[in-house]
């Protein structure tokens, strides 16, 4: 998930309150952070500036796939717009894009960091 906010340091050490942990920094929106809550299997939220003609809240849900060519493949067999994979480079992952059902943003991501000329 990732969330807009004013002031990303402060909304890092309000999450922090109720136990996340910062699990990187990045310079993706000009300075972001990925946080999440302790132990196996949690979900990553991303927080990171407003800009532009963004509204402050939640923009959308990120879900990992260790097989992000195999989502790309069911997408297209249900006829569902995508775009992607593509590498993502403030990230250093594969993405996938594309809306559900009421036209909010679901990006599919790779479970861990890949070597881009991997993928030319």
């Amino acid at each position: 998930m990732e969330i807009i906010v004013r002031d990303v340091n402060e909304y890092v050490e309000f999450l922090k309150m109720f136990g996340f942990e910062c699990v990187r920094e990045t310079e993706h929106h000009h300075g972001s952070a990925e946080m999440k809550l302790p132990g196996d299997h949690q979900p990553l939220v991303e927080i990171h500036r407003v800009e532009g003609g963004e509204n402050p809240g939640i923009n959308h849900m990120a879900f990992v796939a260790d097989d992000i060519d195999a989502v790309a493949d069911l997408l297209k067999e249900k006829g569902i717009e995508h775009r992607g994979p593509f590498f993502f480079e403030p990230t250093g992952r594969m993405l996938l894009n594309f809306r559900d059902p009421d036209g909010f943003r679901v990006q599919v991501t790779s479970a861990s960091k890949v070597d881009p000329m991997e993928k030319k």
